[in-house]
């Protein structure tokens, strides 16, 4: 069985994917044209700033090809949202520990990465996979949902029946220290 044909079109699973895709989509291509609009060097490590974080050509061109993907998928909606955000959301979390290696080496820091643009990749990229993960991965999961189902279809059934308490009762005198 695949989970993305049990999928029902208005679910409102879709809604919530579609939402985190399409917000985060938005975000990243508003903050590369800000970036590229500022005229920075391409590789430059002294680029400016936009919104609190700093930036050059080729992290205004990444950010706008990784929110065009994320919007695409927001019209696509269904898995392929959900998919889409647990995707970019771990490229994100990598992209924060790759700033986290170049911070200080102005060689290695191409995409001119500082601290604020390390903060905001790991949190950028947990809500993503939040999103992403939102309806699938949870024990209370409702009973519409096509995930629980497919859980509930793999699980053994409980034993009917009336329930019994059994007293284990052991043999010998009584403990005297209470143990």
């Amino acid at each position: 069985m695949k989970l993305q044909d049990e999928l029902p079109v208005d679910h409102k699973l879709v809604t919530v994917w579609r939402i985190g895709a399409g917000l985060g989509g938005v975000f990243l291509i508003v903050f590369g044209c800000l970036g590229l609009a500022d005229h920075s060097g391409f590789l430059s490590t002294s680029g400016s700033d936009v919104a609190g974080l700093s930036t050059n050509g080729a992290l205004s061109i990444l950010s706008i090809v990784v929110g065009a993907v994320l919007v695409v998928a927001a019209v696509i909606g269904g898995n392929v949202a959900a998919n889409v955000n647990m995707a970019a959301g771990v490229l994100f979390v990598l992209s924060g520990f790759y700033g986290l290696t170049v911070l200080g080496r102005p060689d290695a820091n191409i995409l001119n990465f500082r601290m604020a643009n390390v903060l905001f990749a790991f949190i950028f990229g947990i809500v993503l996979v939040t999103f992403g993960m939102y309806g699938r991965v949870s024990s209370h999961l409702p009973h519409d949902n096509p995930y629980w189902r497919d859980r509930s279809a793999r699980e053994e059934p409980l034993p009917n029946g009336p329930k019994t308490f059994v007293k284990v009762m052991r043999p010998g005198p009584p403990n005297p220290i209470g143990h």
